[in-house]
């Protein structure tokens, strides 16, 4: 696999920057990969690797088009994205629009991951109605401003901490419920004593209770993607 490649684009003015990962050959799919809330980190750039490595194009979507210092820098980022929803969407759109455009991915079916922040965005385009094969959730916030109205298109992988204290067992009854109401496709994993953030080994080091890296969790999940990504863009 090559390195990742710039993918400059925009939503209403605002720059942003995306970083795309290349297979090594012809590639089975398009994926957008959503991060966390302090965007860009480490741990992303892996996971778009990874999916390069399964045969993937991968964009590494930009929340926010500025950099971010900290956990704690992103939190107003975060609040002004998140605050109107229909700006929210069309900053989540943009990323899925310059995967989709893009010369590399001409002609392939696309689907969306993400991971915290980015968990909740990939269920905000499949309740947004956007054309997406599948998305996929890690950790990721449940509750919206807008619940789905209308049959969701993309099948819905979520993986989740049980002892994630962002999103309480209420919230996950809700969400069932959203789904189920618009007839959606829905897969839910859920691990027990496992809290927030459980894909990054880093989540260990930030020195908050609510988040903690689990080796098992971590494992489980990327088979479970892995093993819906197969069967959703098996070859005909």
């Amino acid at each position: 696999m090559s390195t990742l490649e710039r993918v400059d684009h925009a939503d209403r003015g605002t720059a942003l920057t995306g970083w795309l990962a290349r297979p090594v050959g012809a590639p089975r799919g398009a994926v957008v990969v959503f991060p966390t809330i302090a965007n860009v980190l480490p741990a992303i750039e892996r996971r778009a690797a990874m999916l390069a490595e399964q045969g993937f194009l991968a964009l590494i979507a930009d929340f926010y088009g500025e950099p971010v210092a900290s956990f704690e820098a992103s939190r107003p980022l975060a609040e002004a994205l998140r605050s109107d929803v229909d700006h929210y969407r069309s900053r989540l759109s943009a990323a899925v629009a310059a995967l989709r455009g893009h010369e590399a991915a001409a002609g392939l079916r696309l689907a969306a991951i993400g991971f915290c922040m980015g968990g909740q965005a990939v269920l905000e385009l499949a309740r947004a109605g956007e054309d997406l094969a599948l998305v996929a959730s890690f950790h990721g916030l449940l509750d919206t401003q807008r619940p789905a109205a209308t049959p969701i298109k993309p099948r819905i992988l979520v993986c989740h901490g049980d002892a994630d204290p962002m999103v309480p067992r209420s919230q996950v009854m809700t969400f069932w419920e959203e789904m189920d109401g618009v007839g959606a496709d829905w897969h839910f994993h859920a691990y027990a004593k496992v809290r927030h953030g459980f894909t990054d080994p880093a989540s260990d080091t930030r020195g908050l209770p609510a988040i903690g890296y689990d080796r098992s969790a971590d494992r489980q999940s990327w088979a479970a993607l892995t093993a819906m990504l197969d069967e959703v863009f098996a070859a005909d």
